[in-house]
């Protein structure tokens, strides 16, 4: 009996897939093990950007070693329909204030549009109770965007 392989996805499908979605997992590596965990996420066309808290295991790891893999999924609730996409690059923090002014403002407009619950603002540092322009007007988190990617596998069911 053959094997059947899980067939590729084209480049304007992944994007998609990645603009479509808000929602990912990033793999660190900082010690024996791999951390996984999930995070919001916006997608500009050519860079993912990342809400992070500045604590946590995630920050541990991303000072131990910025390099990661990202995954982002889809599928329906039988399985009958799938597609994923893993990317491998590097995570970098956004140092400019514009940039940074102009991602915060994606994640409030892709929370708002995605009509998230307040309370997944608790994962990003702030109360479920703040007002979600507060993602913008303070800076309890940090915004990485991944960047260098190196290799990408996308991949969907026949």
């Amino acid at each position: 009996m053959d094997i059947v392989k899980i067939p590729p996805m084209e480049k304007k499908d992944y994007d998609t897939l990645i603009e479509e979605g808000y929602v990912c997992r990033i793999a660190f590596i900082c010690e024996k093990y791999p951390y996984i965990a999930p995070f919001l996420y916006v997608f500009d066309g050519n860079f993912m950007y990342f809400l992070s808290t500045r604590y946590g295991k995630k920050q541990k790891c991303f000072g131990v070693n910025p390099y990661v893999s990202v995954e982002v999924e889809r599928y329906s609730c039988d399985l009958s329909c799938y597609n994923f996409v893993t990317l491998q690059g590097r995570l970098e923090v956004v140092e400019d204030s514009i940039e940074k002014k102009v991602i915060r403002q994606k994640f409030i407009r892709m929370m708002q549009d995605k009509q998230l619950s307040p309370n997944i603002l608790a994962a990003l540092g702030h109360s479920p109770q703040e007002p979600i322009e507060s993602i913008a007007t303070e800076e309890r988190s940090l915004i990485w965007r991944l960047t260098g990617v190196r290799d990408i596998v996308a991949l969907r069911n026949l």
